[in-house]
């Protein structure tokens, strides 16, 4: 018995040791079996890459939207014109009889910033064409003037402008209009402002410049005002910008354009400075130059109408 127990023993022990054998000289060796490749490092889309270009466009970004501009200084009065022709993008009413129903048609830009030199609104922002919807503002019963024929009129404001006070704005025309040099002053005329679904001789607009493009035809500036039937329409870059070396705040010249615009709709045409010094007519385009005159907002001059000879100044329209 004794001697199979050690025989059992040797045979256990002769098996262990050819075990040990076949193990690796160390727990890391491969024995020549292929190694599986390193992972390549993932970016970390956080980390900025040295040397990239910040200007670099991003993929998917839209082109469309471009950086705001400035308005240039106004070119020097009595140069040749510059006429400009519309875009091929430009986009026309789909109802021009229904103004304030026209649909998006090109998403809004960039917000301009408002900073003419020295004057400003920078509270107030816009895209270069709002949502082309206008919003008709509430009626006010105040009939403004004493006498002569009443003219109704409703007060509109585009979609995408920022920074406008409806209520204060409308206070603003009401009291340009009643103001005592203003076009009720003579006892001729007489204003009312409606509201929305109401009749009224006239729409008050104020759009972004895109959008006057649409409405105003004829010239695409971006830049200026206009009166076209029965719109006045009112530019929002001229509103809150106002223009460069006008000579006169921002108030004064909103108050200029107000009347100049609603002037022709009551029939007047475009007049000239009637000399060196001397106030500009408010039927003068001072938007595009004073021509030796001074900055003027009101249609009368202590009580009378006040006037230049007809005409108009080949000037050319900066750009916006």
């Amino acid at each position: 018995m004794r001697k199979t127990r050690v025989a059992a023993l040797v045979i256990a022990a002769a098996i262990m040791a050819g075990a040990l054998s076949q193990l690796p000289a160390s727990p890391f060796a491969h024995n020549n079996y292929p190694q599986r490749p390193p992972s390549a490092p993932t970016a970390d889309p956080s980390t900025s890459v040295p040397g990239a270009n910040p200007s670099t466009s991003v993929p998917g970004a839209d082109p469309s939207i471009s950086a705001p501009t400035a308005d240039p200084p106004a070119s020097a009065a009595g140069t040749g014109s510059q006429k400009r022709t519309a875009p091929n993008s430009a986009v026309q009413p789909a109802n021009p009889a229904d103004p304030g129903n026209t649909e998006l048609q090109t998403p809004p830009q960039t917000p301009h910033p408002n900073a003419a030199p020295g004057q400003g609104n920078p509270a107030i922002t816009y895209p270069t064409r709002g949502t082309t919807t206008l919003t008709t503002l509430p009626a006010n019963p105040t009939t403004i003037g004493q006498t002569g024929r009443i003219y109704t009129f409703q007060i509109a404001i585009e979609g995408g402008i920022k920074g406008i006070d409806p209520p204060q704005f409308a206070r603003f025309v009401r009291e340009t209009y009643g103001a005592p040099q203003g076009w009720t002053s003579d006892g001729k005329r007489r204003f009312r402002q409606v509201g929305p679904g109401q009749a009224a001789d006239f729409r008050l607009m104020l759009v972004t410049p895109a959008t006057r493009d649409t409405y105003c035809g004829g010239s695409f500036d971006q830049y200026t005002s206009c009166r076209i039937g029965d719109r006045v329409v009112l530019n929002v870059a001229r509103w809150a910008r106002g223009i460069p070396n006008y000579g006169a705040d921002l108030a004064t010249y909103r108050q200029y354009m107000l009347n100049h615009e609603t002037g022709h709709r009551l029939g007047n045409a475009h007049e000239l400075c009637p000399g060196p010094g001397q106030p500009a007519p408010v039927m003068q385009q001072q938007t595009l130059g004073l021509h030796g005159c001074t900055a003027y907002a009101w249609p009368l001059r202590n009580g009378r109408r006040y006037e230049g000879q007809l005409g108009k100044y080949d000037d050319p329209t900066p750009v916006s």
